[in-house]
């Protein structure tokens, strides 16, 4: 199992930008990042599918935030810019082994780290 942990969280003003870590134990096929603000449902951010080397995000992140990942560091990366009071959040670094392109597009990951606060302040 793929054991993921979560760095870069913290506190940030309306506009402002942070950028998540996510050391890996090992890649595989589908990597992404969701999260989870209290007493509402989970929700898909981005995701990494590495074959084709596709990208997907989430509808009220895409143009502000960009998934990238170090291969050589197997660390995944979030960088998060314009924030918003509403991206107020636990974020997860998650990941799925699966060939099938669509789970990794509908953010349908398997296993997920601790979680790291991100809170958005106006």
């Amino acid at each position: 199992q793929v054991e993921l942990v979560e760095s870069g969280g913290g506190s940030v003003q309306a506009g402002g930008s942070l950028r998540l870590s996510c050391t890996a134990s090992e890649f595989t096929y589908c990597m992404g990042w969701f999260r989870q603000a209290a007493g509402k449902q989970r929700e898909g951010v981005a995701s990494f599918f590495f074959t084709g080397r596709t990208t997907y995000y989430g509808d009220s992140v895409k143009g502000r935030f960009t998934i990238s990942l170090d291969n050589a560091k197997n660390t995944l990366y979030l960088q998060m810019n314009s924030l918003k009071p509403e991206d107020t959040a636990v974020y997860y670094c998650a990941a799925r082994r699966t060939t099938d392109g669509g789970s990794c597009r509908t953010f349908a990951f398997s296993t997920w780290g601790q979680g790291t606060q991100v809170t958005v302040s106006l």
